[in-house]
């Protein structure tokens, strides 16, 4: 078993798969029930879904998810749209087994709390935005990576690990879709301040990225553009490493 997560991070909008680069324009990459299926042949362990295009006042697209709970062999986690207690329940019910909360979590962060009480710290994954501006401040985005709350990520994962949250979803939005590597800085300085899972997401193009991350305090590994593009013309390919490489990067829980 490998001793480190490795997640894929797939973007939903419109009951498509698609991808972004810095949070920029969505690319169409295909249909997410074909994704599923590809990683289920692949023996993916977990896969975490974000819907970019929900709103809480549409809510979570219930009907495609229902669809995916049915054919992904996995846990996922889901985020996107979720606004109130019973989206939580209701995602529950459907098989989701971790809710992924960004924007909800900012600005309704007794929701955090409602969810670890119903159903565990550990199904509650609060999603950390960042940008860096030019004098190398760090701070929180919401609201699909528009909204500055100002808030220093280290003090904002703290309180979100203080009010229920289970794992940090950390994902550097400079970073996004470049395949350049993580922000590890930043993933050094939020995973050295909290004690549930960080997991580090936004950058990775290659495997030794995976290893950069872990090395700088990350408990899991999350990536989009790594798992759908191929080659330098980033032809659309659905794809998964194989067990043994990942083992020769990352070593396993036997270690």
């Amino acid at each position: 078993m490998l001793r480190v997560r490795v997640i894929p991070c797939l973007l939903l909008r419109n009951g498509g798969l698609v991808k972004t680069v810095k949070f920029g324009a969505a690319t169409y990459v295909g249909d997410p029930i074909n994704a599923v299926r590809i990683f289920n042949e692949k023996e993916v362990d977990e896969l975490v879904f974000l819907d970019i295009g929900a709103s809480p006042e549409r809510g979570p697209n219930f009907s495609l998810l229902a669809d995916i709970a049915s054919e992904a062999f996995m846990p996922f986690a889901y985020g996107g749209g979720i606004a109130s207690i019973d989206h939580v329940k209701r995602l529950f019910g459907l098989g989701v087994e971790k809710v992924v909360m960004n924007t909800a979590a900012w600005s309704n962060a007794s929701l955090i709390s409602q969810a670890a009480a119903l159903a565990g710290s550990s199904s509650v994954v609060v999603s950390i935005d960042v940008r860096v501006n030019w004098r190398g401040k760090y701070t929180v985005h919401v609201q699909g990576g528009k909204t500055d709350t100002m808030r220093d990520p280290v003090e904002y994962a703290l309180n979100m690990q203080q009010i229920g949250a289970g794992e940090i979803l950390l994902n550097a939005i400079h970073k996004d879709g470049t395949m350049e590597g993580y922000d590890l800085e930043l993933v050094r300085r939020v995973a050295a301040a909290v004690t549930i899972p960080v997991v580090a997401v936004g950058g990775a193009g290659r495997l030794a990225h995976f290893r950069d991350a872990v090395a700088n305090g990350a408990s899991a590994v999350a990536a989009g553009s790594f798992f759908v593009f191929h080659g330098k013309h980033k032809a659309v390919l659905i794809t998964y490493p194989s067990y043994a490489e990942l083992e020769q990067v990352l070593g396993s829980s036997e270690d």
